[in-house]
């Protein structure tokens, strides 16, 4: 339509059909392999975030599986963003490729700033816990993940038909409280353990808590947000949440939509290639020098 439009040219279906294909097939074959180069920045790089989440895929042949979304994003000293590389790969099993490229991608800006810290920030699987372990010196729980289990424990601390505006401002000052105050994980802990001695909860309710007051427990080492907040840090992963919907959801879960695992890989490449500040440029600089054969 813009050729036409502003242009005069007139483009045949089948001709923008081929050279989809064509740059889809650049993509899938020799995108992943190829190394970017990392944008000038303007401010001093001090932190550096990775962060891995998956988003469900209708595909044709399996049903519904996991495409992972993964990103490295550089901070300044001041905690803004600077910069983000990011990453999508369509479903698989063990998920060895994605974690490939991820790696990757990590051992390369490792180059450029060996002297950040690096932080794996996450709300996922285990196995998810045990990469980011491998390539980052820190690791925290993203903070918004652990509010939604303080969210249900408001129910245990407040439960009746008409408590909902007191459980709203008991769950706003305990969010502050775990953000704000360093030892503020004891200190809910010991409330949930108060909060289960009642009788009179729901079993819905109760179990509720028993399952937060489990994931404090067994997660309390990496819910640091008082010292992370105070050196302006990260605390959540809501740059890989916003990635799972721009990268796979508003272009691959669209009504009726069913994919290809090849098909699906290739449009997660070339997105995550828009959305990397700089890459589509250095994608078609290749191109340009290693021409078209290498698709073959």
């Amino acid at each position: 339509m813009d050729l036409e439009d502003n242009h005069h040219r007139k483009i045949a279906h089948s001709y923008l059909q081929d050279v989809s294909d064509w740059v889809g097939g650049i993509a899938g074959a020799k995108e992943e392999l190829w190394e970017y180069d990392i944008p000038p920045l303007d401010e001093a790089i001090t932190t550096i975030v990775v962060s891995l989440d998956g988003a469900y895929v209708l595909i044709r042949e399996d049903g519904y599986r996991e495409a992972m979304v993964g990103n490295i994003s550089l901070y300044d000293v001041t905690g803004k963003r600077q910069h983000t590389i990011y990453i999508g790969e369509a479903p698989e099993y063990g998920k060895g490729t994605f974690f490939q490229r991820l790696e990757k991608e990590i051992v390369t800006v490792k180059k450029h700033y060996p002297d950040a810290l690096y932080l794996g920030i996450a709300d996922g699987a285990k196995n998810n816990w045990s990469f980011l372990e491998q390539h980052t010196s820190r690791q925290l729980l993203d903070f918004f993940h652990v509010t939604e289990y303080l969210a249900n424990v408001a129910y245990a601390a407040y439960p009746g038909k008409t408590d909902k505006p007191k459980r709203i401002i008991w769950l706003d000052e305990r969010c502050k409280q775990l953000k704000r105050e360093p030892g503020a994980v004891e200190t809910l802990i010991s409330e949930m353990e108060k909060l289960a001695q009642k009788t009179s909860l729901t079993k819905t309710v109760k179990e509720n808590l028993e399952a937060a007051l489990t994931y404090f427990k067994n997660h309390n080492q990496m819910m640091d947000y008082a010292m992370h907040t105070e050196k302006n840090l990260p605390i959540g992963s809501g740059v890989t949440e916003a990635a799972c919907k721009t990268l796979v959801k508003q272009r691959l879960c669209g009504s009726g939509m069913r994919w290809k695992n090849q098909g699906a890989k290739v449009i997660l490449s070339l997105r995550a290639l828009v959305q990397s500040k700089g890459r589509w440029q250095q994608f078609w600089d290749k191109i340009d020098q290693y021409g078209s054969h290498v698709c073959v």
